[in-house]
């Protein structure tokens, strides 16, 4: 093959090059004329779809909105959390299955004790119900973290749609229960929510449901109370206080009787519907053992089958451990949201941040 010689420019048409060169150099309006000439071809080729080789960009970057295809690290990451988060769970039953004696017949009892530490006032006891809630919050914790991987403005992943749902559904439940003045408590009402439901979720996995555990959930309602005081307190420590003198001072008893009230009454609201469906499942399974033993105890291969117990256990445990733990999660978060807002002196609080301001202005004229 030939190889294609390009013409070199002969010293004549150099010559004539060089002149004009200089002209334009010389005149700046000259040169703007000549490029607006050359650049308006170059314009009409465009609008009729014709793409100069000239203007023809070198190379195309992608599109931004354009997802990014996942590398094998993130994969493997996501696979990780996910693992992480069904892990504590898998412990809890595993460690009950090594721990718990053999037993015959159907027994009811609470949470079962691993080990006692010794503490100076009285021993401090491990029990089931503190570990299965502890492998909750780690749950939960690598949960998030699976979801709120990779987010991004323009994101339209699956996660990130579950990620906006649930974030949306929070902040509105709490805006349209608390007002706007509360909208930072989503997170915490969405905290006590996804605890609340996943503590009494766990005993469809076999494991003892720390909702049944007056330690467990008194813990939380005391949280509640001491924000539900905090926000008392801000219409000041003195309008708390005369709080309890009305309507009259006889009532003082009466009042600090209520409100102590507040947290043991969220405490055994919310142990009492969960523990009693734990029982009642527990019994009903009982009595149709023993009914299958009485029905079926002449008949010799079917004498230890428990054939009245296939079905109806498993109703009543959709309604108690489903339904009823999803549905006591909601109202313990409800009653936290009504409580704080109710407890807060909205007027007393607006008329003290006025002083303050009004103060501070005095102190500044003066200054």
């Amino acid at each position: 093959m030939k190889k294609r010689k390009t013409d070199a420019p002969s010293a004549a048409e150099k010559d004539a090059v060089t002149p004009a060169a200089d002209a334009l150099a010389s005149d700046p309006a000259a040169c703007a004329n000549v490029t607006a000439d050359c650049a308006a071809p170059a314009a009409e080729s465009a609008a009729e779809g014709v793409v100069s080789p000239t203007s023809a960009p070198i190379s195309s970057a992608p599109a931004p909105d354009a997802p990014a295809p996942r590398r094998l690290r993130d994969r493997f990451i996501d696979g990780l959390l996910l693992v992480l988060a069904a892990l504590p769970f898998v412990a809890c039953m595993v460690l009950k299955v090594l721990t718990t004696p053999a037993s015959e017949g159907v027994e009811i009892h609470g949470a079962q004790v691993y080990f006692t530490i010794p503490m100076p006032i009285q021993p401090l006891r491990v029990s089931e119900a503190q570990v299965v809630s502890l492998a909750v919050v780690l749950s939960v914790l690598f949960l998030c973290l699976y979801l709120t991987r990779g987010l991004s403005p323009r994101g339209h992943s699956r996660r990130q749609i579950i990620c906006e749902t649930v974030v949306g559904a929070a902040d509105g439940l709490v805006r349209d229960n608390m007002g706007e003045r509360f909208a930072g408590f989503a997170p915490f009402i969405a905290a006590v929510m996804a605890l609340s439901a996943l503590s009494s979720l766990s005993s469809l996995l076999g494991l003892f449901p720390p909702t049944s555990d007056l330690n467990v959930v008194g813990g939380w309602a005391i949280l509640v109370f001491i924000l539900i005081t905090v926000y008392k307190c801000k219409g000041g420590i003195g309008h708390y206080l005369k709080g309890y003198l009305e309507p009259f001072f006889v009532m003082a008893p009466l009042n600090v009787i209520s409100e102590v009230a507040t947290p043991v009454s969220m405490t055994f609201r919310h142990v009492g519907n969960v523990l009693s469906g734990v029982a009642i499942s527990t019994m009903i399974a009982a009595a149709l053992d023993g009914l299958s033993k009485l029905v079926l105890g002449a008949i010799p291969f079917l004498r230890t089958v428990p054939l009245f117990r296939v079905g109806l256990p498993a109703v009543l445990s959709l309604y108690f451990d489903l339904f009823s733990g999803l549905l006591q999660a909601f109202v313990f978060a409800m009653l936290s949201m009504l409580y704080i807002t109710t407890g807060f002196p909205e007027e007393k609080y607006l008329e003290r941040q006025q002083k303050k301001r009004a103060k501070a202005a005095r102190r500044r004229a003066k200054s």
